[in-house]
């Protein structure tokens, strides 16, 4: 079967907690399904389908939007196709359709590798890589990406996993978000203004139920603990799922969806190494070097699960 998503890498180990299962797809390196004992950890999409709403994608080499898709490199004006046209911008990178090649294979792991090449609006080349990898605890994984071209490459990386606890209704799932800030967005969901998270609805750090929750927004601040952030979705029961990364991490984008095929709520955690619109304000923004090489890391992990 020809899949929308291409090749399929499945994924299989045994945990204390019982069989940990994924499926990597090679179109925009995405993850199309993960579960611990068949219990969903992400809500995942069929085969058969395109990522519903970026599920699973990985961004690169900008996560979220670009303003009117133009930015300035070196003095010249650099203009970026317009792949969110009803709102003018620039959105998730150049990767998302594009399909990664397998470079190692393992049963509990994959790395894919794709290219970005020189292009309207960015011309620069960089060799990208994403290793996943299952572990007792989760999902891990490694972004790379080396400069082989000859002039500085601006780069940012996010991802765009959805999370979910399977056998529990997403809307009654606890919602917990580390940061101290918020971007606040114009009506094309473009950062004005970050602001203090103190006092208002949009501090989750104690948390909030996802069905009370209406969002599309990031923050920022995020709070590092022993170099890692978290953020997490915990059922009633104390089970959790959560987004762990490193402190490259510095920004989360949260997203309620509730036209999810399948799904009456769906909530996607998005860790980003730079806001939107990264390429103008620098926010978070890596100037890499020609031959200089990035690493990051992220985690899906699971909490609380016994074995049945």
């Amino acid at each position: 079967m020809n899949h929308p998503t291409g090749e399929q890498f499945e994924l299989r180990t045994a945990t204390a907690s019982g069989e940990l299962r994924a499926v990597i797809t090679a179109v925009a390196a995405g993850i199309r399904h993960l579960s611990i004992d068949e219990v969903d950890l992400v809500p995942g999409f069929a085969d058969d389908q395109r990522p519903p709403q970026g599920s699973g994608i990985v961004l690169v080499p900008w996560p979220n939007r670009i303003r009117d898709g133009r930015w300035q490199h070196d003095g010249a004006t650099q203009q970026l196709a317009l792949t969110e046209p009803a709102l003018g911008n620039a959105i998730h990178g150049l990767l998302r359709y594009t399909a990664y090649t397998a470079i190692a294979r393992e049963a509990d792991s994959v790395t894919l590798a794709a290219t970005v090449y020189p292009q309207p609006g960015y011309p620069f080349l960089l060799d990208t890589a994403v290793h996943y990898e299952l572990v007792s605890d989760g999902l891990e994984v490694s972004h790379y990406i080396e400069n082989v071209g000859d002039d500085t490459a601006p780069v940012a990386i996010g991802a765009h996993p959805y999370l979910s606890i399977g056998d529990v209704p997403t809307a009654d799932l606890t919602l917990r978000v580390g940061a101290a800030s918020r971007f606040e967005l114009d009506e094309r969901k473009l950062p004005i203004a970050e602001v203090p998270v103190d006092g208002t609805p949009y501090d989750l750090r104690d948390g909030a139920r996802v069905g009370d929750l209406t969002l599309d927004d990031a923050w920022g601040e995020v709070t590092i603990e022993d170099g890692t952030s978290r953020h997490s979705l915990t059922a009633p029961d104390g089970r959790s799922v959560a987004i762990e990364a490193d402190d490259r991490f510095g920004y989360v984008q949260v997203f309620t969806s509730r036209a999810y095929p399948g799904h009456e709520l769906a909530v996607a955690i998005e860790p980003m190494t730079a806001p939107a619109d990264a390429f103008n304000s620098e926010r978070g923004l890596v100037r890499l070097a020609p031959g200089e090489r990035l690493e990051v890391k992220w985690a899906i992990r699971f909490d609380g699960f016994a074995p049945a």
